[in-house]
Formats: structure tokens, C-alpha cells, sequence
């Protein structure tokens, strides 16, 4: 490649970044530039991986609006790529009627915008899905539409139609230098010397490498998680359309699939590792972390159960109260940053869609109150921290 200038760089092509070089090159082509510090697909961050659950159950009204435009959004890639990168399952989020993880907001979010919904009791849940073993304090709620977003997929469609747009995705580059002189952006990455307009960071766990560049450091917390695939002997119970995606509404947070990528199960504990750096992080599956998964599904699903067939970790990068950073860089006009708050696959696409429309249009109609930069807490130097969504 010879081309150095750029209207739009990207720095970073995990999930958001991927979906945002994809969501450019439609409209902008040639002018767009992706840089990945490692090779293309690499299971370092945040995004790789079979599934990630997708879902229009939130806990606020607009949360359950953006996810509504993220189905939109899949559906379009999905559509350009010819081939489905959404599978719906039905989603069942459960757990104790006293919660750390009330239902209400839930329901009242989802009634708020119009999205069907059912309330279950535990004997309703375990009549539809006899592989449940519940007490009579548990109860549910079921929303149809909930699903499987293909997670490793999306990435490499994102990326495929990006190229076919006339985006240029280099990997192995990583970023050494980035300066914001004279209404451009000078970018050095892999030894070689960019220039753009607008520069875009999705950076996941590196954000604040990148981000200080430019100035700017977050109360960020990168965990690393891990999931872990089970070789049920049942599998055909397991199967997507006999059994839901689900999630415990508790403390400790649990979640789940049906059979999908691999011959196993799969379920985890949300926010249940150890902090760690993207650069320090090690891949060793933590015991203890698998151990509280087995329990609990033990005891809540115990025909999921089946000797390990795979443990994979990941990292999560969050903010101190768990809402996504989607926003223009103060005082660097033509930049802007997204940081998932380990909660955002299921959003990835419409993410970089509304990036593209920041950096092309410099407006965007999706509501993105809650996720700026300015919000109070993210210049604490001590911010209290709510992970529970």
C-alpha cells in the first residue's frame, strides 16, 4: 500500500471498530483506513468467539431503543453479506423475585417502548423448557426476539465488506504516535506515517493508550473473563430451537446459550474476573471462575452439564458504571471514541453505524445522553462502580 492520506482512520477493527470501518467505507469507500494492531481475528480483546447474546430486554428505555436499531443495523449487514449473522432463540432473563438485579426496570422499559414481552412463573418457564430445575421464588421474563449474534461472523463480514467498499484494513500495526495538528490527525502505526481528517478510536481494552494521545485518560477497569463450553450428553435438548439464551437477574450474574458453534453448551459469569491489563493478561482458565459457573448450573440447569470441552477467556473494559463511552474527544475536533463497557457485541454494528454518522455527519438519531464523555463520573479519580445491568 502506497496511499498515506486518509479523510477517515479507525484505529482498532475488534467488533466496534470493525463495524465502524465497515459503516464508512458505505459511504465514504477509499477514503477509509482500518488499523489493527495484531492479525485480523485475533483473540486477544473483547469480540471474538462464537456467540454473544443479543437482546431488546434492557433496563431503560434507551438501551431498548438503541438495541432496536442494532437489529435494524445487523439485519442490513446481514442482507448485503448474504448470510444471517443474528439467530434468534428467545431470551429468558430469571431469577429470584428479591434481586440484586430487579426485573421491574425491565419490563417497564420494554412495555415504555412497545416491545412484546411475557411474564413467567418458574412452573411456566420449566412447562416451555423441562431442562429448568426452579423453586417457586424464581420468575421470568421471556422476549421472543432475543438470540445469538455471531459474533467471530460479524467481525470478518464487517471486515470483508468494508475491502469490497474500498476500505483499506491493514493488521499487524500496532499505533506508536497519533497528533492532532492543523485540522489533521498524524497517525504512526506499524512504522509508517498516516494523515486524516477524522480519526475514529475503538480501542477496547487499549483505550486509554490510545485516548492519551490525545489527552484523555478514563476510570476504565479491564477484567479478564472467561467462558466455558460443556459437552452436555443432551445436547439435542440443547439445541437452538428447543432452548433459550438466558440470564440470571443476580448477584453473581450468569449467562447462557443453547448449542451453537461448538457440540457443548455454554454459559459464564458476567464481570466475574480478576482485573488485569490488555498487555499483563494471561489465557490460564481461573478454577474458581469455572467452579461458580458448574454450581450454578447444577443447580438451575443441570442437563446442561457435561465434561469441559472448552474454556475461553476474554477481556471486558469497563466503565465505572457500566454504560457505554460513544462520543466526539473534547477539545480534538473530528475525533471520536467507543468503549463497550463489556456489554456491547450485541450493539457492535449499530455502534459503528453511529460512529460513521459522528464522523460524516457530525449528528446522529440515535439517543446518546447516557454515553458521553462529559458524564460526571468518568472524571472521578475514585468513581463508585455498579457493574449489576
Amino acid at each position: 500500500m502506497t496511499r498515506r492520506d486518509f479523510e477517515y482512520i479507525v484505529l482498532g477493527l475488534g467488533g466496534l471498530g470493525s463495524a465502524a470501518a465497515y459503516w464508512l467505507s458505505r459511504r465514504a469507500g477509499a477514503d477509509v483506513l482500518g488499523l489493527e494492531q495484531f492479525e485480523l481475528g485475533h483473540v486477544r480483546g473483547e469480540s471474538q468467539d462464537h456467540s454473544r447474546i443479543i437482546r431488546l430486554s434492557y433496563h431503560t428505555p434507551a438501551y431498548v431503543r438503541f438495541a432496536m436499531r442494532a437489529y435494524e443495523s445487523w439485519d442490513a449487514v446481514a442482507q448485503e453479506a448474504g448470510e444471517p449473522l443474528v439467530l434468534v432463540t428467545g431470551g429468558l432473563d430469571f431469577g429470584p423475585r428479591e434481586s440484586a438485579i430487579p426485573a421491574a426496570p425491565y419490563t417497564e422499559s420494554l412495555r415504555a417502548c412497545g416491545v412484546p414481552f411475557e411474564e413467567l412463573d418458574a412452573a411456566e418457564i420449566m412447562k416451555r423448557w423441562p431442562q429448568f430445575r426452579l423453586t417457586d421464588d424464581i420468575h421470568g421474563i421471556f422476549q421472543a426476539r432475543s438470540g445469538i449474534a455471531m459474533a467471530a461472523r460479524g467481525n470478518a463480514a464487517h471486515q470483508r465488506l468494508a475491502r469490497a467498499h474500498g476500505a483499506t484494513l491493514t493488521d499487524r500495526a500496532p499505533v506508536t504516535h497519533v497528533e492532532h495538528r492543523g485540522g489533521e490527525y498524524a497517525v504512526t502505526a506499524g512504522g509508517t506515517a498516516y494523515r486524516c481528517r477524522k480519526l475514529v478510536i475503538a480501542a477496547g481494552p487499549w483505550s486509554n493508550g490510545a485516548l492519551g494521545h490525545l489527552g484523555l485518560h478514563l476510570p476504565l477497569q479491564v477484567t479478564r473473563e472467561q467462558v466455558t463450553y460443556f459437552a452436555t450428553p443432551h445436547l439435542a435438548e440443547f439445541a437452538p430451537d428447543r432452548f433459550p439464551v438466558w440470564i440470571w437477574l443476580d448477584d453473581p450474574c450468569y449467562y447462557g446459550f443453547p448449542a451453537f458453534g461448538e457440540p457443548a453448551t455454554k454459559a459464564a459469569q458476567d464481570c466475574g474476573g480478576a482485573p488485569t491489563t490488555a498487555d499483563t493478561r494471561d489465557f490460564e482458565p481461573d478454577p474458581r471462575n469455572a467452579a461458580g459457573v458448574e454450581r450454578f448450573l447444577a443447580k438451575y440447569i443441570p442437563r446442561a452439564l457435561g465434561p469441559v470441552h472448552l474454556i475461553k477467556t476474554c477481556l471486558y473494559t469497563l466503565t465505572p458504571d457500566r454504560d457505554f463511552v460513544i462520543d466526539a474527544v473534547p477539545g480534538h475536533d473530528g475525533a471520536f471514541a467507543a468503549i463497550g463497557a463489556g456489554h456491547a457485541y450485541k450493539f457492535a454494528s449499530v455502534i459503528g453505524r453511529v460512529l460513521s454518522e459522528l464522523a460524516i455527519d457530525g449528528r446522529t438519531p440515535s439517543d446518546l445522553s447516557a454515553f458521553g464523555l462529559g458524564r460526571g463520573i468518568l472524571h472521578m479519580a475514585d468513581p463508585p462502580v455498579s457493574y449489576m445491568v
